[in-house]
């Protein structure tokens, strides 16, 4: 990061501590520190409990560090907690508005808070909800919902946007429509937007940087396509196989580090056929040993693709285990 770029959120040395119920303690964050540009799109990448809630929500004010400092347009949200608000908006995993008001009248009360707003019609024309104003939330669909979340946010007219798992529990065609409006609000009117997500694809095709957390360490921060460049060829070998065979087997071959299958069931509860994914570090040697071994064990490979690498690869290769897990 060069000198003269203006930064929208400083963290350092984060710490947060939790007392165990049963005695001892629990390290949420480790000690992370990490910059965000203005205009920047940020993500924090990790699976479920890596620490990705709690340094945002310490990021906003809303929880107290145990120790380590945190800037938000050069204000400590503890500190200048109504400097910070003005300029900063929030989208929690979950959020509860008033159920007898319209998403309108919703917006109207959170625009009176601020000195600076947006008017509600801007902001649910904005996200796509200008024709259900007179709705209540409860009579919206999960992906309504999660847009007028966004327009909820973005009342004060906020320099930054923080989002925590904006997408979790859509269906991908909901997913792909909230994605185009973070875009729109980054590229568009040049928001700066921090992101936490466990979802590789969310994080690879919307951040201008990742950061990789894990246990309450960052373990790299980087572009994704940078990340995925250190992989060094590793990727992922997929096919599909008329019958079952042994995953130990598939990780044994030449260049592959590991293998896993996903069975797909007939409806008549008969077993499918079976895909396959193996980790690769070396492409052509894998494939080699790959057809080998398939044509001494007599099994058909079906739509083989050996794919590049991926921000979960990355993943795998810096922590060990799965982003899923």
């Amino acid at each position: 990061m060069s000198p003269g770029d203006h930064l929208a959120v400083e963290v350092r040395d984060l710490v947060k501590v939790y007392p165990r119920p049963g005695g001892g303690s629990l390290r949420a964050l480790d000690g992370i520190g990490f910059q965000v540009r203005a205009g920047e799109f940020f993500g924090f990448l990790g699976p479920n409990g890596a620490g990705k809630t709690t340094a945002l929500e310490i990021i906003e004010g809303i929880r107290k560090p145990t120790s380590g400092e945190v800037r938000v347009l050069g204000a400590d949200p503890r500190r200048e907690p109504d400097r910070v608000k003005r300029v900063m908006g929030v989208q929690l995993q979950a959020a509860s508005y008033f159920s007898l008001l319209t998403i309108e009248e919703i917006l109207e009360l959170f625009g009176s808070f601020y000195p600076r707003r947006r008017s509600p019609g801007e902001l649910l024309d904005l996200v796509g909800l200008a024709d259900r104003r007179k709705a209540y939330v409860r009579q919206l669909s999960g992906g309504q919902q999660r847009r007028f979340s966004v327009a909820a946010a973005l009342v004060n007219d906020p320099e930054v946007l923080f989002r925590d798992e904006p997408t979790a529990g859509l269906d991908p065609q909901m997913r792909h429509g909230l994605w185009e409006l973070l875009r729109r609000l980054n590229r568009g009117e040049g928001k700066t937007i921090v992101l936490t997500t466990h979802y590789m694809e969310e994080a690879e095709l919307l951040a201008d940087r990742v950061a990789i957390i894990d246990h309450g360490r960052i373990r790299a921060i980087d572009t994704p396509r940078n990340l995925i460049g250190r992989l060094d060829g590793l990727g992922h070998i997929e096919f599909a196989a008329a019958r079952e065979v042994e995953t130990e087997e598939l990780a044994a071959l030449a260049g592959v580090t590991g293998a896993v299958a996903k069975t797909e069931g007939a409806p008549s509860g008969v077993l499918g056929p079976v895909t396959y994914q193996l980790q690769v570090t070396e492409p052509r040697t894998a494939v080699g040993a790959l057809l080998d071994w398939s044509e001494r064990r007599g099994v058909e490979l079906r739509g083989l693709e050996l794919a590049p690498g991926t921000l979960e690869d990355v993943f795998l290769e810096l922590t060990g285990r799965e982003l899923r897990e």
